[in-house]
């Protein structure tokens, strides 16, 4: 029997900031309950540490240089990716639902909320999601006339009034389960939540959560710079403050208090449906969130804070849960979650299967995972692109604006405070990295371009991917 997917998505949730990672902080028990019971990939990286790019990776297990989304509100190409996730699961008898957040359509900066934008018409842009499919493009705030979803027309569809939009996801996401638990062939559900990421004001959370913080006190971590970081965009170089980022934090971890909640809902109404033990479930984020460390705020750079993201995978037949080591990034979770299931991962697909290591049994996995960053945010600026390998170890990082290069040791120094490029104790840890930057980059065929040279030569004026790395048009 094929087993059952539950994939839920938070956005910008990092590691570090959820309480089975060790956070005090943190009130997650039904999310550290599920990571008592599952397979913790402590090494889980996004690979490119920015929403539609991570989407675009998890749905094709390719590389960003290899999808084309090099940045954010530009419209994926379909033909360049014949066999995404969700229609390889199609075509094997799964249904195919999909609930929440999209990204992956509109291609035009801002005006998120125009239906031309938020909408995605029935077909190929659905990227094999043929069942029911609850969504929008991009927007954040949580309450009102700005949280809506579309089904198969521009409509838009608002929960009723004081309904917080997480909340009504997950209905949504029990209706589907209570839908495909009365049929007969095997689901595969994708829950992408918005939360916790901003706008963090006390408006955009219920109170009930707000105030397990308002009053909460929170430390400055020593990673925390006031000065911008000079390879930083218009989204990281904020104005900020210790006090600023503790106000911002009340509402992060409100947020993550309520995500919490409806996880714990989620996993209940699994058990009640009586279809628990044939289901896996799969809890994780596209990317985590700086709060000031390295001087920088949001995500998109290869730091511990925004790269390394929660990886729960709760498999029926394990009787326990633990921990591994093993390097999963983005690319990785689609051939895995194939494997899972049986079903042979599409040649085009850059990442490993690493299923084994969640079934317990022996097999291979990546030497290091490799990041890119391949622009701004959203926008066309030239001067932030980065190139970064990390193994279990190290994280190695090169900016192409300068040639910078960097080494980090996360074992002594987790808040990666102290560069070892010139220290002669790391120089054989420092040139095998870089070389293994330099081998990777030449297999995806990736440049190391500026930003501009995507948008003169992968991308429309309307902003559609023409071409990608790994293919002419």
């Amino acid at each position: 029997m094929k087993p059952n997917f539950l994939y839920i998505i938070a956005d910008q949730l990092r590691y570090q900031s959820c309480g089975y990672a060790g956070d005090p902080m943190a009130r997650t028990p039904n999310i550290d309950r599920l990571a008592a019971g599952a397979i913790s990939f402590v090494n889980a990286v996004s690979n490119t540490p920015v929403c539609a790019a991570y989407r675009a990776s998890l749905f094709t297990g390719k590389h960003t240089t290899s999808t084309g989304m090099v940045i954010n509100e530009l419209r994926l190409n379909p033909d360049h990716h014949p066999r995404p996730l969700a229609r390889c699961l199609t075509d094997e008898g799964y249904r195919t639902d999909y609930v929440g957040k999209w990204h992956l359509y509109a291609n035009e900066l801002g005006n998120h909320l125009d239906p031309k934008n938020s909408f995605v018409p029935p077909g190929e842009y659905r990227l094999g999601f043929d069942g029911f499919f609850a969504h929008y493009g991009f927007h954040h705030n949580y309450y009102g006339e700005k949280a809506y979803y579309h089904l198969d027309s521009p409509e838009k569809i608002r929960f009723p009034d004081g309904v917080y939009e997480p909340d009504g996801q997950t209905d949504l996401a029990l209706e589907r389960l209570r839908s495909a638990a009365a049929g007969s062939e095997p689901f595969a559900l994708f829950l992408a939540y918005g939360t916790p990421h901003d706008p963090w004001e006390e408006s955009n959370v219920p109170r009930e959560y707000y105030d397990m913080y308002r009053d909460a006190e929170f430390d400055t971590p020593k990673n925390y710079s006031d000065t911008l970081d000079p390879y930083g965009d218009t989204w990281s170089n904020i104005d900020k403050s210790p006090a600023r980022i503790a106000n911002w934090k009340r509402a992060y971890y409100a947020m993550t208090a309520n995500l919490d909640r409806n996880v714990g809902k989620l996993l209940r109404g699994l058990e009640d449906l009586g279809i628990a033990e044939n289901t896996v479930v799969v809890f994780t984020s596209d990317h985590g969130e700086m709060f000031g460390a390295q001087g920088r705020m949001k995500k998109n750079i290869f730091y511990e804070e925004a790269a390394n993201i929660p990886f729960l995978v709760r498999w029926p037949s394990a009787s326990e849960g633990r921990t591994t080591d093993v390097l999963l990034s983005t690319v990785d979770i689609m051939p895995t979650l194939l494997g899972l299931a049986g079903i042979p991962a599409p040649e085009d697909a850059e990442g490993m299967d690493l299923s084994c290591h969640i079934k317990g049994t022996e097999g291979s996995e990546p030497d290091f995972a490799f990041l890119q960053n391949t622009g701004a945010c959203a926008a066309w600026e030239d001067g932030h692109e980065w190139r970064a390998v990390r193994d279990k170890r190290f994280t190695y990082a090169i900016y192409r604006a300068d040639g910078k290069e960097l080494l980090f040791d996360r074992q002594a120094d987790p808040l990666q405070l102290h560069d070892l490029r010139g220290d002669p104790s790391y120089r054989d840890v420092f040139r095998k990295m870089r070389e293994q930057a330099k081998q990777k980059m030449k297999e995806l065929e990736d440049d190391f371009e500026v930003s501009s040279y995507y948008r003169d030569n992968w991308v429309s004026a309307d902003r559609c991917i023409l071409r990608t790395a790994k293919s002419c048009s």
